[in-house]
């Protein structure tokens, strides 16, 4: 029986010196994030998620930044966005999938 016991404890000591395999390869990976050059696809992502069914929760308070940084890249859209935004709030949960889809079309038409 002791010599069982110094056997596993043998074993599981050379299991943990040896390992259970190669080691890791640790590679580095840059990561750019989707949506920094192209402020509306913050705006767009968020307004498809609506559309989905999505409740509207705290990153409501992130609107006005939102369409700000819209504004920078286009006017135009950027008011569509914040009329679009403030109707939304004011829907029933039960009419935000509509109104989330039609602020979405209405951004993705081309600006004249």
């Amino acid at each position: 029986m002791y010599r069982l016991g110094c056997l596993m404890v043998g074993v599981v000591v050379a299991a943990t010196l040896l390992g259970c395999g190669t080691s890791v390869k640790q590679e580095q990976i840059q990561i750019k994030a989707p949506n920094a050059d192209n402020p509306l696809a913050d705006a767009t992502s968020l307004l498809e998620r609506y559309a989905g069914g999505q409740p509207l929760t705290s990153e409501a308070t992130s609107f006005p930044a939102m369409v700000e940084r819209v504004r920078k890249e286009d006017p135009a859209k950027a008011d569509i966005l914040e009329a679009g935004l403030s109707e939304l709030q004011k829907a029933s949960p039960a009419a935000r999938p509509a109104k989330a889809k039609a602020i979405l079309a209405k951004l993705q038409t081309p600006a004249k």
